[in-house]
Order: C-alpha cells, then sequence, then structure tokens
C-alpha cells in the first residue's frame, strides 16, 4: 500500500530558508519510501505583521519558493500538496491558499481557506486572519493522487464538519488540513479531537500536516503533524511544542524538520464504510 508522508517544520519570514527546510523534508519523504508528500500551511513564511506578508507574497509563477518546490517533485516524481500565500489583486490583503504540485513538477489543483482565524482568547491570544487574508468562496472538488481522491482544506476550516462532510459528498477518500496551529489550543486538545473527529464522520484518511515551533515573538505553533485513518486511529504523529514558555522547538519539538508516514489503505477505508453505514436521516433535518 502506498505511504504518505506529512512534514513538519518552524517556518520563518524567508522565502529561501523556508524552502530549504522543505527540501530537507522531502528527502526524509524519498528515503522512507512515501509516494506523497503533505506540507503545513504558510510553509512559504510566517510573517511579524500584516505589512510584512504584503512585502513577502509573489505569484505561484515567480514564487521562488513554489519554483523550488516544482523543481524538487519533479526530479523526485513526487507529488507535494502545501499551503502558501498568493497575492490579491489591489494588494490589500492575501490568499491563503493550499495548491497540488503533481510528479511532474505542475500545478495542478489550488484551494483558498474558506474559514477565517479570528479568535481572542483569554491567556491573551488574539489573531484576525480576516484583517489581512481574503477568504475563499468555493470547494476544490476531490481529485486523483496516487493514494487517492484527495479533499483539500486549511487549518482552522476543521472547526466546521460541513464542509469536510462535503467533500465526502464528493467522493473524498482522504482529507488533508495543512495547519499552523495555536499553543492554548492544540494543549486544550483541539488539535487531536478535531481532527479524530472529521475522520471517524467522514471515514476518511484525514493528514495534517502542521508547523511547529516559534516563528517570531507574535507567533508559536503547536506542531503534532498527524496522519489519521478512517477508524480514527493514529497512525503516526510528530512530536510537538507543549509549552507556552517554549523558546524554539528543541529537543521537546523532535528537531526543527520531521515527518511522519502512514499507510494508506483504501480497502480500510471501504469495509469502515461498509460495516457502519451512516444513513443520514436528511427527511428530517436536512443535508448538513
Amino acid at each position: 500500500m502506498p505511504l504518505a508522508a506529512a512534514g513538519q517544520f518552524r517556518a520563518v519570514a524567508s522565502l529561501t530558508r523556508n524552502l530549504e527546510s522543505c527540501r530537507n523534508i522531502i528527502t526524509k519523504t524519498v528515503a522512507a519510501g512515501a509516494k506523497i508528500l503533505f506540507l503545513p500551511e504558510a510553509s512559504d513564511y510566517i510573517p511579524i505583521s500584516a505589512s510584512e506578508s504584503l512585502k513577502l507574497v509573489k505569484p505561484i509563477e515567480t514564487s521562488e519558493f513554489v519554483l523550488g518546490l516544482q523543481e524538487s517533485a519533479k526530479q523526485h516524481k513526487l507529488p507535494i500538496c502545501v499551503g502558501i500565500h498568493e497575492p490579491v489583486a489591489g494588494g490589500e490583503k492575501v490568499k491563503n491558499t493550499c495548491i497540488y504540485i503533481d510528479e511532474d513538477g505542475v500545478v495542478r489543483q489550488r484551494y483558498q481557506k474558506l474559514h477565517m482565524f479570528d479568535v481572542e482568547l483569554a491567556s491573551g491570544v488574539v489573531l484576525t486572519e480576516s484583517r489581512s487574508v481574503e477568504p475563499g468562496k468555493s470547494i476544490t472538488s476531490p481529485f486523483d493522487t496516487p493514494i487517492g481522491k484527495l479533499g483539500m482544506l486549511i487549518c482552522y476550516d476543521l472547526r466546521f464538519p460541513e464542509i469536510s462532510l462535503q467533500h465526502r459528498r464528493l467522493g473524498a477518500q482522504i482529507i488533508s488540513y495543512p495547519s499552523a496551529f495555536t499553543l492554548p489550543t492544540g494543549n486544550a486538545g483541539h488539535w487531536h479531537t478535531l481532527l479524530r473527529s472529521r475522520a471517524i464522520e467522514t471515514q476518511s484518511y484525514v493528514i495534517a500536516p502542521a508547523l511547529v515551533g516559534v516563528s517570531n515573538s507574535k507567533r508559536k505553533s503547536y506542531g503534532h503533524s498527524i496522519i489519521i485513518d478512517p477508524w480514527g486511529e493514529v497512525l503516526d504523529e510528530c512530536k510537538g511544542v507543549d509549552t507556552e514558555n517554549a523558546e524554539d522547538p528543541g529537543e521537546d519539538a523532535g528537531g526543527e524538520e520531521d515527518i511522519c508516514v502512514g499507510e494508506i489503505d483504501l480497502r480500510v477505508l471501504e469495509r469502515v464504510r461498509k460495516e457502519m453505514l451512516l444513513l443520514r436521516r436528511t427527511d428530517v433535518y436536512g443535508e448538513v
């Protein structure tokens, strides 16, 4: 059965440095024998401000980060699914997107994040993604990959089961959530609970690559990249940062660059879906 890899690293405000980290992850992925690699949300850069993001963002066609990944994908015949930023006409906001690069190095699919991460936690964490990011307006239908039909979502989308259920209806067998999850919500158990819930309710594989560690003075990411099967069992998981006082990923985060690997067996998926029928009463409560 084919193996999928979910990569994890600490992104900073440098496209070239982040590309180097991703290439190290690609080397590990190839060595592990995986047939596809998933990289986190915002793998191209993590800015300290909205103004810095506008300075760093580049179109796919000219981004040294994307071009470098396309070259590596072609070189290793390795499809790559990665979260990036894209510019918006007018220059006041950016797009938070996920692109799929095929084994020939061609960008074949693209999804723009629908749900904006606007939170104000009691711990003092305040993030208002909608101020600097333009939300998407549509779902990208599941498409064929070497491991099955893939539905692409991004981070905060995992809190909304409606969109993952829609992917299941559209034929998804795997759902990906490239992420940059915060420490407070990760430590509260939301990361594992939500991802396992999405896998169980859609009876699909869930692959969630995540950023880890301290990107800047305003941004710490939880890590714990993970692959979950349709029964809700964790196949593999990276380490993460589990303390608000962490100044860098350190040993507790398993280093800055890591992968977790899981076998994607569609026979398991079909068995789960056959044995546990989910016959919804849409005649009573409508389609969710």
